[in-house]
Order: structure tokens, then C-alpha cells, then sequence
């Protein structure tokens, strides 16, 4: 090995060191300095295309992946991570064949089976993508990423008993035990037991999932506790079977609770089925004042409909870009109901579009939100609520009050189910428009606009 080969596999270790300890920017660096030295480092080319693709340069990326597989044209992990960036892409055939390439190369490959049965289930081929999930499993069993895979698509299609089960291989986003010394409840009884159920994932999903701390309190529970979002504490405070709200936001009290869970692995410990989810409604309520608060500065009904729209979500979501609408401009259609008022219950960036789309007057409310203990008193204003698959359809839910939710038609939350077009969890207030084709709200936001005016007329 002559000098320069030396200091570019120097260079590469470096990198991979640097990559470890989360310094990517640096390790970037050393990437393209082991490149200068050594153009042919076929594993500097993977890398590099991995960094790039996980800082959104995607052109430059591939052409690294490509590079890499021309100089090592037997590398699976590089087929894997280049099929991962094309069906993030939605070059879906293009990522399929890149998968089974990969495939061909290494077929005892747990990750690239369930990166396959993601790709399958993008495009809707559930059965394919179902038998990859388990030809995962079967190579190895303790594979979480292919478990918590098959969840969403068991899931989605109503099968709860395994769905449940397959989805506790989650790895949740804060790690609770570290900060408790209780251990993690597996079921055991709770007689005369303390509870504390733990922040997981969105708001909507601390929403929906709250519901089962009053069976916890049937169950023989002593005390129900919750650790939720700063935003979520006053509104969770009035929830039934709910003892002390804890906010993110604040430190752990000194409380020596007998166990902790997940608000998502309540379903599982619970048994719950398609017939026996917790469907009381409304399971959440909007405090008193606030509500007077709201009534005064909407004023008194003039006679119109009142109509609540949130046209995005978060826009950390993996699906966002599709669960969103593109703006609020989108939802002009409805604009021709007539005696309908419109309200904005947008908030962050988008909230702005409620006045820049004359297409739609509405009247903006996101300057005076500042809890969704607001956003509940706001929604027991309003005759009806439109939204796009968020938080505020859960909050409309769980308040009973009527609800539409646009679903998209690309990676479809699995809590809405398959084909459905009202929800299980909110029985009788919820009705779900499904986008037909990819990327294209038009169909569905037509439906809105007719149903709209029907709703208006009754």
C-alpha cells in the first residue's frame, strides 16, 4: 500500500470514528479528503452517499451509491441504503430492483426483506409485502424493524390481536426506564397499584390513546398518572380516570409509581379488538372558562355555519409532505357553500396562509391559541371541524364533535384502517374522504364541498 492509499484509509477510519459520535459535518470532510487521495475507496463513496442523502442532497448522493456499487458490485448494505433513498423518492421500481439486487446477493438478509415489504406496502401490495415482513422474521426472529413493520399493515387491516403484539417491537422515543426505577407494566394486576403512563409519539397519539386511563382506574387502578406534551396538561387535567398531569416540560416528581407503560401499549395489555375499543364519547372537555372566553371574542351566531380547518400537521411527521395539503388554497372549493363562516385552527408557519387566500375568507384564530386547551374551547364553538390527518381531528374526536378528516391516499395512517370512511375510535362524529390517487386532494376535497353543503342545508 503506497502513501497515499495509507493516508486514505486513515482518513476513512476517521471518518467512520467521527460518523459514530454524530460529528458528520467533519466527517464529510475527512470522506471527500480519503476520495482526493483514493478514488476508487468504494466504501468512502457508501458513506459519503449516506451522509449526503441524510443531508438532503439527494442528485450528489446517488451518484456517490452508484459509484460505490460499480467499484463493489457485491455490497448488499450499499443496495440497501441506495434502494432506501429511491423509495423515499417514490421511484419505486427503480428502489424494487435495487432491493432484490441486494436480495440476490445476501437472501439471509433480515433488513433488506423488510425494507422490501415497505416498498411493497408504499405500492399497495399488502400480501407481498406481509410475506417479507415474515420471511424477516423467520431469518430473525428478534428483528424489532420488521415486527413493528408488519404492526402498521396488521393493523391497517383491522387484525388487532397480532397487529398489537407485533407493534410493542417499537423502540420508543424517550426511554422511561432510565429515569424510573418502577419496572415496565406486563399486565399484572393492578389492584390498588399507581400508574404512570409515559409521553410517547405525537399529540394526536397522546389524544387518542389517553381514553384508557379510566380502564386502568376499572381495572383496580389506585392512581393514573400522565406524562404528556407541555401543550396537552391543562386539557388532560379535566380527563376521566387521570390523576396528576405531568408536562415534558418539568422534572419527574420523587413519586414511586408500581409501574410505567406506553400509551400505544395500552391496546395490547387491554385486548383490544375491533368491537371492544374504548368508544365513549366525549371522553375529553373543554374548561369552562376558556370556552366563555372563545364564545366572546367569536361573537354571537349570525345564522351561518361555523366550520373549523386545519390543512397541515406537524411537519416532523415522516408522511407529512402527503398528509398535508399542499395550502390552504387547496380547500377554495369549499368557498362556494354558501352560509358557511370559516375558522382557522392553524397553527406554526402554514397558520399564516389564513390571510393570504382570498379564495377562502376565514377568520384567523392562532394568535390567541396557546394550548390545545384553547383549540378545544375554539372547537366547541364550531358546528363542524375539517381537517387533514393531525392532532386537531383527534382533539374533535375525542370532544364529540363532528369531524372530517382527509386522508391521503400514499402510506395512510394505520388507525384509520383500510377503505373505511368513518372511525372505530370515533364512532358516529367522524367521517373519513380518501384521496384517490397520490398527491392529488382534488376528488376528495370535491366530496368535502358537497357533503358541506348538504351538512349546511340539514
Amino acid at each position: 500500500m503506497n502513501t497515499a492509499d495509507s493516508l486514505a484509509e486513515n482518513l476513512f477510519y476517521r471518518a467512520v470514528r467521527l460518523i459514530e459520535a454524530g460529528d458528520v459535518l467533519d466527517a464529510e470532510v475527512e470522506l471527500r479528503l480519503a476520495l482526493e487521495l483514493q478514488p476508487d475507496m468504494a466504501e468512502a463513496h457508501a458513506n459519503l452517499a449516506w451522509l449526503l442523502e441524510r443531508d438532503a442532497h439527494p442528485r450528489e448522493a446517488e451518484r456517490h451509491y452508484r459509484r460505490a456499487l460499480e467499484l463493489q458490485p457485491r455490497q448488499a448494505q450499499t443496495y440497501l441504503n441506495f434502494g432506501a433513498m429511491l423509495n423515499g423518492q417514490k421511484r419505486f421500481a427503480e428502489a424494487e430492483a435495487i432491493y432484490r439486487h441486494a436480495l440476490a446477493i445476501s437472501p439471509d438478509m433480515p433488513a433488506a426483506w423488510s425494507n422490501l415489504g415497505v416498498l411493497l406496502a408504499c405500492m399497495k401490495r399488502d400480501q407481498e409485502a406481509e410475506q417479507c415482513y415474515r420471511r424477516a422474521l423467520a431469518i430473525a426472529p428478534d428483528y424489532r424493524t420488521a415486527s413493528f413493520n408488519l404492526a402498521y399493515l396488521l393493523l391497517r387491516r383491522g387484525e388487532f390481536a397480532e397487529g398489537w403484539r407485533c407493534l410493542e417491537a417499537r423502540t420508543p422515543s424517550v426511554s422511561l426506564q432510565e429515569k424510573l426505577s418502577c419496572p415496565r407494566w406486563n399486565g399484572e394486576t393492578l389492584q390498588g397499584k399507581s400508574m404512570l403512563i409515559g409521553f410517547e409519539a405525537g399529540h394526536g397519539d397522546m389524544i387518542q390513546f389517553c381514553r384508557y386511563a379510566a380502564l386502568l382506574k376499572q381495572r383496580g387502578a389506585r392512581q393514573v398518572d400522565i406524562l404528556c406534551h407541555p401543550g396537552l396538561k391543562t386539557l388532560f387535567a379535566r380527563l376521566s380516570g387521570a390523576d396528576e398531569i405531568i408536562g415534558m416540560d418539568e422534572a419527574l416528581p420523587h413519586s414511586d409509581w408500581d409501574y410505567w407503560t406506553l400509551p400505544m401499549s395500552l391496546p395490547y395489555f387491554f385486548g383490544t379488538q375491533y368491537e371492544t375499543i374504548p368508544a365513549t364519547l366525549p371522553y375529553l372537555s373543554a374548561a369552562p372558562e376558556r370556552v366563555a372566553h372563545w364564545r366572546n371574542l367569536i361573537g354571537a351566531r349570525d345564522g351561518r355555519l361555523r366550520v373549523g380547518l386545519a390543512w397541515k400537521g406537524n411537519h416532523r411527521n415522516e408522511n407529512d409532505a402527503d398528509r398535508a395539503l399542499p395550502s390552504l388554497a387547496a380547500l377554495a372549493p369549499l368557498a362556494r357553500v354558501p352560509a358557511v363562516h370559516f375558522f382557522s385552527l392553524q397553527k406554526g408557519p402554514a397558520a399564516a396562509e389564513a390571510a393570504m387566500t382570498p379564495a377562502l375568507p376565514l377568520t384567523d384564530l392562532a394568535a390567541g391559541i396557546a394550548d390545545f386547551d384553547d383549540t378545544a374551547a375554539i372547537v366547541m364553538q364550531m358546528d363542524l371541524v375539517i381537517a387533514v390527518d393531525t392532532a386537531v381531528a383527534h382533539l374533535a374526536g375525542a370532544l364529540g364533535k363532528p369531524c372530517w378528516v382527509l386522508i391521503p391516499d400514499y402510506k395512510p395512517d394505520w388507525r384509520w384502517l383500510a377503505d373505511m370512511d368513518t372511525s372505530p375510535w370515533y364512532p358516529q362524529v367522524m367521517r373519513l374522504f380518501r384521496q384517490q390517487t397520490a398527491g392529488d386532494w382534488t376528488t376528495a376535497i370535491e366530496d368535502v364541498a358537497q357533503a358541506l353543503a348538504a351538512f349546511a342545508q340539514e
